[in-house]
């Protein structure tokens, strides 16, 4: 136990180096790149801890991600400081899980069913911004319908608008904030609440027979997941200064799927290694053209849940303990 918590450590000290020493030495425009890729993984993150530790089929993590940057973008276009607006994009998704969940987890959805109606959420978010027009406005922040929200402003020094943060320092923003999400979701794991949101995804009517409310658990970590879901929308739509429907889509709610079964179900370290190897894989066949990235993915999905179940991170483990 104490080394895997000296190599947890060392593993942040290790990715903060990162962050702080890269910009010294790589161009600015691998940093924008790599900037996704980090935000991606903070993504990937929410639905490790909804999916692969509380044992949550949730099939719309793109929704609270979506919701995420949308409230952001729409509160920092009316109030010109992202400070507040931030957390406005964290608040959004985490109420909206409060109050979807509620009749999820204590209406008793099975979680078949609860996959299902997950996904029906992103979709329904995707038509209803797809189908706005630019006529529909909140405040002076237009929905722009299927060509999105352009020009969304930076995130900026809090309490300064007139201060917006660069591309270095966007980088290094999303890299500590990747780093605190993961180190914070192995202390909440490691507690007693945790250690119990585990045991209910193990055996449910096992952990309500010894008095756990299954039911409250499930709704919390529901919630966690939404709020680090939205934090990453707020980080994405700040970085490509630009939002648009397509963050409810199926094909991204499928994406965000794969990374984690790619990565390894019920990992974190494996969540963060799959998104960010299938979003480099996204971007390349976009930029090569070689093949439809669909196909691809789809191809990889299945070759994964038929032949590596585990994911790649504790595949590897099991060989090294060999």
């Amino acid at each position: 136990m104490r080394g895997k918590a000296l190599g947890l450590w060392a593993a942040a000290i290790g990715a903060l180096a990162l962050a702080f020493g890269l910009p010294l030495f790589v161009e600015t425009f691998f940093l924008v790149e790599l900037t996704v890729y980090v935000v991606m993984a903070i993504l990937a993150l929410s639905l490790a801890l909804v999916w692969g530790s509380a044992g949550i089929l949730n099939f719309g993590q793109s929704a609270f991600f979506g919701l995420g940057g949308y409230a952001y973008t729409i509160a920092v276009m009316n109030m010109g400081d992202s400070t507040v607006p931030i957390l406005i994009g964290i608040a959004v998704p985490a109420v909206f899980a409060v109050v979807t969940g509620y009749f999820l987890f204590y209406g008793r959805v099975s979680d078949i069913y609860l996959g299902t109606i997950t996904l029906c959420v992103s979709l329904i978010f995707f038509n209803l911004i797809n189908s706005s027009g630019a006529e529909y406005r909140i405040g002076i922040a237009p929905l722009g319908g299927n060509n999105g929200i352009p020009g969304v402003p930076p995130l900026n020094v809090p309490g300064n608008p007139e201060r917006p943060l660069d591309f270095d320092e966007m980088y290094m923003l999303s890299m500590v904030v990747l780093v605190l999400v993961y180190l914070g979701l192995h202390w909440l794991l490691a507690t007693r609440f945790g250690r119990v949101a585990v045991a209910i995804r193990e055996n449910e009517l096992r952990a309500e027979l010894l008095g756990y409310d299954a039911r409250l658990v499930k709704l919390a970590m529901f919630t966690i997941g939404a709020g680090i879901a939205g934090l990453s929308g707020v980080l994405f739509a700040a970085w490509g200064s630009f939002i648009g429907p397509t963050m409810f889509s199926i094909f991204f709610t499928a994406q965000i799927i794969i990374w984690i079964m790619v990565g390894g179900l019920g990992t974190l370290a494996g969540a963060v290694a799959g998104a960010v190897l299938i979003q480099w894989l996204t971007t390349w066949l976009g930029e090569t053209k070689i093949a439809d990235t669909n196909i691809v993915l789809g191809a990889i999905f299945v070759v994964f849940v038929l032949l590596v179940p585990r994911g790649i991170q504790p595949t590897i483990a099991r060989w090294l303990a060999r």
